[in-house]
């Protein structure tokens, strides 16, 4: 964690583009589950059985099960203050003519919901479903099967949850790269900083010399990296942050 001199310093800090990044920790307070937790989701599947390709390609049925459980789940979850403190965070950002880049690891749309424009689902979306014939992505409220059938192309069976899985390469990672290069702040909210390349991304903030800070339930196997970290529930530690960078309303 930093010095006292290093925290002051960055309180008083104006800064012109906020690169953020979220994983499950943000949204476990809205009731979304976590991964690696021990009741985590990963302790009720076997992550190849729903969460690859060979999985989908072996039990179409089941990898759809899995996911139009999680699809249903969203109907009940809702945004919490972190996800609010974001939003506003952006808001006050732009009138200030500064802006934050959003990137998210997470697959629900508690980000949109918040209010938050600025946004990356480097994963992909759970309310989203893609075609592998065609390639077309659409939005999806409800349950899709193998017998779900494409709205562009009109082929039965190939539509897809258009989510990233393992061994799949995560999306829009130019698009991230870019808005590193132009931050002069990165922050981690709410990750274990065990799943690549998103956990890189505050190695790749110090090699340019930008300032990172991990707000977090507890510190990630990356913590050491960060010049400042902040420990609690996102609902309070989020908000608490933003009101110290966030120019004035």
């Amino acid at each position: 964690m930093a010095h006292e001199a290093d925290f002051a310093h960055t309180q008083k800090m104006k800064y012109d583009h906020i690169v953020i990044l979220t994983g499950a920790g943000i949204s476990a307070e809205s009731g979304v589950a976590t991964f690696r937790d021990a009741d985590g989701v990963w302790a009720k599947y076997d992550y190849r059985d729903v969460a690859t390709p060979e999985g989908f390609a072996a039990n179409p049925d089941l990898v759809h099960s899995f996911y139009n459980q999680r699809r249903a789940g969203l109907k009940t979850a809702t945004p919490n203050p972190a996800h609010y403190a974001l939003a506003a965070l952006e808001q006050r950002l732009a009138l200030a003519n500064g802006s934050v880049t959003l990137v998210t690891q997470n697959v629900d749309d508690l980000h949109e919901r918040a209010g938050s424009k600025s946004l990356v689902h480097m994963h992909g979306e759970l309310a989203k479903v893609r075609c592998g014939g065609c390639g077309a992505v659409s939005l999806c409220a409800d349950d899709i099967g193998v017998e779900t059938v494409c709205g562009s192309c009109g082929v039965r069976g190939q539509m897809r949850p258009h989510v990233v899985w393992f061994g799949e390469m995560p999306m829009f990672m130019d698009e991230i790269a870019d808005a590193m290069r132009r931050a002069d702040l990165f922050v981690s909210i709410g990750t274990s900083g065990a799943i690549y390349p998103a956990a890189g991304l505050v190695a790749e903030a110090r090699a340019l010399s930008i300032p990172a800070i991990e707000l977090n339930l507890e510190k990630s196997e990356s913590a050491a990296l960060f010049t400042e970290g902040r420990y609690g529930k996102a609902g309070d530690v989020v908000p608490a942050w933003v009101d110290e960078v966030a120019p004035p309303r």
